[in-house]
C-alpha cells in the first residue's frame, strides 16, 4: 500500500473525530444554563482524579495515617486557599509529599 495514503488516512482517523465535535459546537448555540453548567466540568473532573489518586490503593480506601497523598493534599489545599498561585500549590503539594512519604515510608 502506498505509505502516503496509508499517512493520509491515519490523519483522518486522528483529526476528524477531534476536530468534527468542535467545529459543530462552534455551529451550535448552547442555553445560557447548559454554559454555565459545562464551566464546573474541569474542576469535577479534576476533582476526582485528585480524590482517587489520594485516598485508594490498590482499589481499597487507604484512609489512614501512614498514607502521605492525604497530608500532601491537604497542605495544597491549604496553600491554595491562601496563596491562588497554581505554581506556588504544585510546589507546596510536591514538597509536603516528598517530606511526608521520606517520614512516614522511610
Amino acid at each position: 500500500m502506498n505509505y502516503l495514503l496509508l499517512i493520509a488516512a491515519m490523519v483522518a482517523v486522528t483529526f476528524l473525530p477531534r476536530y468534527l465535535p468542535f467545529y459543530l459546537a462552534s455551529k451550535l448555540q448552547l442555553p445560557r444554563s447548559v454554559e454555565q453548567a459545562l464551566n464546573y466540568v474541569p474542576i469535577a473532573v479534576l476533582t476526582i482524579i485528585v480524590v482517587q489518586t489520594s485516598l485508594f490503593r490498590e482499589g481499597q480506601l487507604a484512609m489512614s495515617l501512614d498514607n502521605p497523598y492525604i497530608g500532601a493534599s491537604i497542605v495544597a489545599f491549604v496553600v491554595a486557599l491562601w496563596q491562588k498561585r497554581l505554581f506556588v500549590t504544585i510546589l507546596a503539594g510536591l514538597v509536603s509529599y516528598a517530606v511526608l512519604r521520606y517520614w512516614l515510608l522511610g
